[in-house]
């Protein structure tokens, strides 16, 4: 499990292969200059409600891995968060699809 952090304040953790594809996804947004929201449920063991930030270039996130190894990025997924991203909800994890190609992205 890696470790989302926001602002050293909010934390919560994702699958590493989760985390890889996030990372990808919100550092394509903020290279770009663009503002979003980023939602997602909370674990039972902490209330199971959602959580919401506001990400912004200029904020301070840090995404911690558990692994050693970079998890191998699955293009429609990343397509489908940017997606998701891109909407007036802001990103939110979906579930992961079928790879859409026999080719997989690895940066």
């Amino acid at each position: 499990m890696g470790k989302f952090i926001y602002e050293g304040s909010v934390t919560v953790d994702f699958d590493d292969r989760v985390l890889a594809h996030v990372q990808v996804v919100v550092g394509q947004k903020l290279r770009r200059g663009e503002a979003f929201h980023f939602t997602w449920r909370e674990d039972p063991s902490v209330g199971d409600g959602r959580t919401s930030v506001w990400l912004h270039p200029s904020a301070s996130l840090i995404y911690k891995y558990f692994g050693s190894r970079q998890p191998s990025l699955n293009r429609a997924w990343l397509e489908a968060l940017n997606y998701t991203a891109n909407s007036t909800n802001g990103l939110h994890v979906v579930p992961e699809p079928p790879e859409s190609s026999a080719t997989e992205q690895t940066d």
